[in-house]
């Protein structure tokens, strides 16, 4: 990655209903402006996010979206929608970065709002970086959160279910949000703990110690439990299949798509059925790696398209 570096302006959004967004600039004013969409929905962006990007050629905005990282409250599910996020995205290139155009980068999570984000605004998006595939299709959430995942991880899948009665575990989603939401603080701790490891423990191809998400940070995890569960929940607030049906609409947008064959948590056919829809973007299929960005060959083809991209 491009070395470490921090931002020289940071500052919050006032959403006015309730929530202050943490965002900050980083790199090159005069460079390209770009945009970073973290993972999770819940996870927050963390400084190596930023090493994606060359600092010399690059404007790059980072921001902790509604309810996560810095941002406050902290795991507020209040007005915390898909459509919250994307009218924070235009106030943030409005009013932070200035541009009329962005590129726009994301990843697993990520990718989820740079599509819908650029399906609102086309006209705003200069090009397309997303890894990681995930529409957060009915077929896509109950592969990981239900059944799928399972049959390929059956010892970390024990632990996902441990807090869940038998009687419950028809409908993990649905359980596991009545104790994240309902419970007293102890219990929904106990529960976020257990889907934030069953995540951070299938995401690699193999064991890492590099992790997505740091468990010692209990409202970090908190935070990444609850949004994550209280988007599942509510279907990303968008309609099933909305974001491959209304894929063309990005046909005009330079894309590049990055996906790891052996990814277990964002399975390689929503990556593949994108590129379907999307046969003018740029497909890479890694043959040795699972989600994380940080795999190494994630991790050059992310490099590799970050550099491509800071030419137009």
């Amino acid at each position: 990655m491009y070395p470490a570096i921090e931002p020289y302006q940071y500052g919050f959004l006032d959403t006015g209903d309730g929530h202050q967004v943490y965002w900050e600039l980083c790199g090159n004013p005069e460079g390209q402006p770009v945009v970073f969409l973290h993972g999770g929905p819940g996870a927050g962006c963390s400084p190596h996010h930023r090493q994606l990007f060359d600092p010399e050629r690059y404007h790059i905005l980072l921001f902790d979206q509604r309810g996560c990282g810095r941002s406050k409250p902290t795991a507020s599910l209040k007005n915390n929608t898909t459509q919250d996020l994307i009218s924070d995205m235009e106030r943030l290139r409005k009013e932070v970065l200035q541009v009329e155009k962005w590129l726009v980068f994301g990843g697993s999570w990520g990718s989820t709002l740079a599509l819908a984000y650029a399906q609102t605004h086309p006209a705003q998006v200069k090009g397309l970086i997303l890894r990681g595939i995930f529409t957060l299709r009915e077929e896509e959430v109950q592969w990981f959160y239900q059944e799928g995942a399972s049959f390929i991880f059956p010892d970390e899948w024990e632990k996902y279910l441990a807090p869940i009665p038998a009687a419950e575990r028809h409908d993990l989603v649905a359980a596991y949000r009545r104790r994240l939401i309902d419970a007293d603080e102890a219990e929904q701790l106990r529960c976020a703990y257990a889907w934030a490891q069953w995540e951070s423990n299938t995401i690699s191809l193999l064991p890492t110690a590099a992790k997505a998400l740091t468990l010692a940070d209990k409202d970090a995890v908190l935070s990444f439990a609850r949004i994550e569960n209280h988007y599942f929940t509510h279907k990303g607030f968008m309609d099933e299949g909305q974001l491959l049906r209304n894929a063309h609409r990005l046909a005009d947008i330079p894309t590049i798509i990055i996906q790891g064959r052996y990814d277990c948590c964002t399975p390689a056919k929503t990556a593949w059925e994108l590129y379907q829809a999307m046969p003018h973007a740029e497909f890479h299929l890694i043959p040795d790696a699972g989600h994380a960005f940080n795999e190494p060959g994630i991790l050059a083809a992310l490099l590799e398209a970050t550099d491509k991209f800071a030419a137009l």
